[in-house]
């Protein structure tokens, strides 16, 4: 069976195929889904802005008959590098159009002043000194800022966009990021969830630049809208296509339900912090130590830790004090 990082362009519904990209970092690909549309073809997200990316991104397009000139438009479930930079170079060299969720607009905006500035900075440094990791706030120092620019339209509301033929449905699910997008075909039964429900893996919450409300609030409250929805083919980002993205939303709920309890479990009774709290879970489906991690990871970790544990205050299960701009948790 070939491995869904194969490269190629795979058809996964009659005009829809699922042309994966090599990453740098993090996840070995990214699943870009190019949809024929009579003359045209339209890109769902569009891979990270390298000569590797680019190049497979070409002979995925060659082999249904387009080139990256001739691209219509590009739909970006959300704004982060390996989503969204491939879009912007291929705008700067053709012209072409790019929408986006109006949630991501603070977030865009910062980073983009960001890259003007010429400062390097992730975003996550407040959400670490929050949360009492002060130590790894140097751990995402050098990374160099994405040059993030404004896309041509912004993505509001719950739209109907009518292709030459086919519409789909924008579909707003927050929580990984503040204005993450996902993409339902209701007569092809896809449902193309960009990074909001993966396989096989778990998003990670909570990091972001722009402040949300509750971020694994704004999450759950997602999955169960896919939950609901009419059952449709899952169309992920990163790893293969499965049968149904409601089952899988399902699955994802009942993981944080689960975190949410182990989160509480570790609270002792003295207040502590979310790095402290991190460090008492067990991380991965190997139940790593959290500095048995990965060191680019770690942050990561912790964040969601913030995430889970802020959900527990809204449910009133955990009282939270701040301290000189450090939470505190107790139950």
């Amino acid at each position: 069976m070939t491995h869904w990082t194969a490269p190629g362009a795979h058809e996964v519904s009659p005009g829809v195929f699922r042309i994966p990209l090599p990453l740098p970092e993090g996840p070995p690909a990214i699943n870009v889904y190019a949809i024929v549309d009579g003359d045209d073809v339209v890109l769902i997200d569009s891979g990270w802005a390298t000569e590797n990316g680019a190049r497979h991104l070409a002979q995925g397009l060659e082999r249904i008959g387009f080139e990256p000139s001739g691209i219509s438009r590009f739909l970006i479930t959300h704004w982060h590098t390996d989503h969204y930079s491939q879009a912007l170079e291929l705008r700067r060299r053709h012209g072409t159009p790019i929408s986006l969720g109006i949630g991501e607009r603070a977030t865009v905006e910062w980073h983009a002043a960001a890259a003007a500035d010429g400062r390097a900075a992730s975003g996550a440094e407040a959400a670490l000194a929050r949360a009492g990791a002060y130590d790894m706030i140097g751990m995402l120092q050098g990374v160099p800022d994405v040059g993030v620019e404004l896309p041509d339209q912004w993505i509001e509301g719950s739209p109907r966009i009518d292709l030459q033929h086919r519409t789909l449905v924008a579909i707003p699910t927050p929580g990984h990021t503040n204005g993450h997008y996902s993409f339902w075909d209701p007569e092809a039964r896809l449902f193309f969830t960009g990074d909001h429900v993966l396989p096989r893996i778990t998003t990670w919450i909570g990091l972001e630049t722009a402040p949300n409300r509750l971020p694994l609030g704004d999450y759950l409250a997602s999955l169960l809208l896919v939950q609901t929805m009419p059952e449709a083919q899952l169309l992920p980002a990163h790893g293969p296509t499965a049968p149904s993205a409601s089952q899988r939303a399902r699955e994802l709920i009942d993981h944080h339900h689960t975190r949410l309890g182990l989160t509480l479990d570790a609270l002792p009774t003295r207040p502590v912090t979310a790095f402290e709290v991190a460090h008492r879970l067990r991380w991965t489906r190997h139940d790593h130590r959290l500095d048995e991690l990965p060191h680019p990871l770690q942050p990561y970790a912790v964040v969601e830790t913030v995430a889970h544990l802020d959900v527990l205050v809204a449910r009133g299960a955990v009282q939270c004090a701040e301290s000189d701009g450090v939470a505190l948790y107790s139950n």
